[in-house]
């Protein structure tokens, strides 16, 4: 594990390996989270209006594929930054090396079923079927 500045926490941590470029990825995800999520919001509950919000307006968003690389990335960007956080209480919280290996080994498959689980709905749901 790479040294961090004083101040305990999750300062910027020293150098430009992994934990480096992974404290990075934490602030550009938040940033465009807070785009895509904020966005998301507007659109679905006042543009569209929630009590409109079924099966079919899903449908009718899927039918563009801009909508589903929209919510690809909303999917993608929400996943990697929670799981890049969780990673983090792992290293602060689950002290024997080979307990966090295992830890971090779960939440990683389970990261990568979660994004290709969701992958997989977005990009092959047929708007023509439904």
């Amino acid at each position: 594990m790479s040294e961090r500045r004083e101040g305990g926490g999750h300062n910027r941590p020293a150098g430009t390996g992994f934990e480096s470029k992974a404290w990075f990825f934490m602030r550009l995800s938040g940033v465009v989270l807070l785009g895509l999520a904020v966005f998301h919001l507007y659109w679905m509950h006042f543009a569209i209006g929630v009590d409109n919000i079924d099966f079919q307006t899903v449908v009718g968003r899927w039918s563009n594929p801009l909508w589903r690389l929209y919510d690809f990335a909303l999917l993608v960007f929400a996943l990697s930054h929670g799981f890049n956080g969780l990673r983090y209480a792992i290293e602060d919280y689950v002290r024997r090396p080979g307990r966090r290996l295992v830890v971090k080994s779960i939440a990683y498959v389970a990261g990568f079923l979660l994004i290709s689980a969701g992958a997989y709905i977005i990009f092959t749901f047929d708007v023509g079927a439904a």
